[in-house]
């Protein structure tokens, strides 16, 4: 099963959702902001990609910028970081989108999801 974690008003998830069913590419949809990702899922997208810890937060959101992350990241254990972002969706970077092969994307650029979830691949 694939699994899309994306919040209702963002346009970079509706590009990736759009790019997907045009693809016939079935996926459950997850309200990001509701229920995130778990500390565990989010660990193993960092051991089995290349995607890295601040790859995983949305640098740009409001969310960030009010705990003043970009000073306050450099000095976090990886712990402390997944336990912040398994609790706050806000946090995350989206869309994520796993599956129980353990595949992953981060955030929507067409030639990553072509490569992790095209030909068919992810139905």
């Amino acid at each position: 099963m694939i699994r899309f974690y994306g919040h209702p008003t963002c346009s970079t998830c509706r590009k990736a959702r759009n790019w997907m069913q045009t693809r016939d590419i079935h996926a459950e949809g997850v309200n990001i902001t509701e229920t995130p990702p778990s500390r565990d899922s989010l660990a193993h997208i960092l051991d089995n990609t290349d995607y890295t810890l601040r790859q995983l937060f949305n640098t740009s959101g409001q969310a960030y910028r009010d705990q003043n992350l970009k000073a306050r990241l450099p000095g976090m254990s990886r712990d402390e970081a997944l336990d912040l972002l398994a609790s706050n969706g806000m946090l995350l970077k989206r869309p994520i989108v796993i599956d129980d092969a353990g595949r992953a994307t981060v955030g929507f650029k067409e030639e990553q999801f072509e490569k992790v979830w095209g030909s068919g691949r992810g139905s």
